[in-house]
């Protein structure tokens, strides 16, 4: 039959062909099969550490060193665990009884850097504003300015912690987690090196605020000091007597503070610590053997723990394995760089059930349970 001649287009439907036109449709991309196989790209591994950085890296540690024993009489767990978890890149909340240089120990971790410090006594009535900075209006210029609070700073002393709010402690989080704050819709930086060290004191309950378990689940370690030996004491007395003040003048403790320059080099060169599997599962399984899984699973736990460690803590275990290791002169992280800090990463995310704690158990008692059932690598 012959064909009929096609009807012509009406005007408008031209240009809405002209407007709208008919894009071709796309052709199905090959999948990973059908590639041969490949895979996506893999991230690239970071370059491993030279000889003259690790050696570079004891050197500067040896450096903060001396400077802690001209202040600090004993309290080596305390002076390590600092300079590890600024060498990490976290924050540190500092547990004891009034009157054993916590906020010494503070002090001269900031003053060994020429970094700037800043230190807030906390109190029930302190605001947010008083913390991260407020906005003023100045009448000259018709506009607003902001004005920035003490905690954009690069060490930042939190004294007795538990005692602000829970409005303040919600803008401490965000500091110490987005690295940055807030202030009136403007996002502002914090810069760096940036280290928070928090302070409190576990025997006054009157007029604090328990700090909730997403802060300090932000903290890397929590460390808890003890009252020095009868020796230690003595020679406490001593160095005070010799100085002549209770309080030491970081003037006099020489000119051989690290610049952030070298505290940005440690930093950088703990990243490239080399860690190896069996490590990392060492890290993950006594992360969960907490919360009653793992290898090796510990009886009875769930009558003992209500919330056992996050994987933030097997990260907090692998950065300060990594931070150790090359503070000790070494490029490659083994199983006690981990075992050494356990207790300081795990002791503040094992939360204990009432039971537990009516019974006197404490989470360093439940930690150890957890360092003899895992098998070291």
């Amino acid at each position: 039959m012959p064909q009929e001649n096609p009807k012509p287009l009406s005007p408008d439907r031209v240009n809405a062909m002209a407007l709208f036109p008919i894009q071709p449709s796309p052709t199905a991309q090959p999948s990973i099969g059908e590639l041969g196989g490949l895979k996506p790209p893999q991230p690239k591994r970071m370059p491993a550490l030279s000889g003259e950085d690790v050696a570079r890296a004891h050197a500067l540690a040896q450096r903060m060193q001396a400077r802690f024993s001209q202040t600090i009489v004993g309290q080596e767990t305390l002076r390590e665990s600092l300079i590890v978890t600024l060498v990490a890149g976290g924050h540190i909340l500092i547990e004891s009884v009034p009157g054993l240089a916590k906020t010494t120990a503070a002090q001269t971790l900031a003053t060994s850097t020429s970094g700037t410090f800043k230190r807030v006594q906390c109190t029930p009535d302190l605001m947010p504003s008083d913390l991260i900075g407020t906005q003023i209006f100045d009448f000259s210029t018709q506009r607003f300015s902001t004005q920035i609070g003490p905690i954009h700073a690069n060490f930042v002393l939190l004294d007795e912690i538990n005692r602000s709010n829970a409005k303040t402690q919600s803008a401490m989080l965000e500091a110490m987690a987005e690295g940055a704050t807030t202030i009136g819709g403007e996002r502002i930086a914090l810069p760096k090196p940036f280290m928070v060290i928090a302070t409190q004191n576990p025997i006054e309950e009157e007029g604090t605020f328990v700090l909730p378990e997403a802060q300090m689940d932000r903290f890397m370690m929590k460390a808890v000091m003890t009252y020095p030996t009868a020796d230690d004491e003595q020679r406490m007395l001593e160095m005070l007597t010799r100085r002549g003040s209770d309080v030491f003048d970081p003037t006099h403790l020489g000119k051989d503070a690290l610049s952030l320059h070298e505290i940005e080099f440690l930093r950088a060169g703990a990243r490239r610590v080399h860690v190896s599997e069996s490590i990392m599962r060492y890290a993950v399984d006594l992360a969960a053997t907490t919360r009653g899984a793992g290898t090796h699973p510990l009886r009875n736990l769930s009558s003992l723990v209500r919330l056992g460690a996050s994987p933030r803590a097997s990260i907090a275990l692998t950065r300060i394995g990594q931070a150790h290791a090359l503070l000790s002169g070494r490029d490659y992280v083994v199983p006690e760089d981990l075992k050494s800090f356990a207790h300081e990463v795990l002791r503040h995310r094992v939360v204990l059930t009432f039971e537990a704690m009516a019974d006197g158990v404490s989470s360093d008692q439940v930690i150890d349970s957890v360092l003899q059932a895992v098998p070291v690598p």
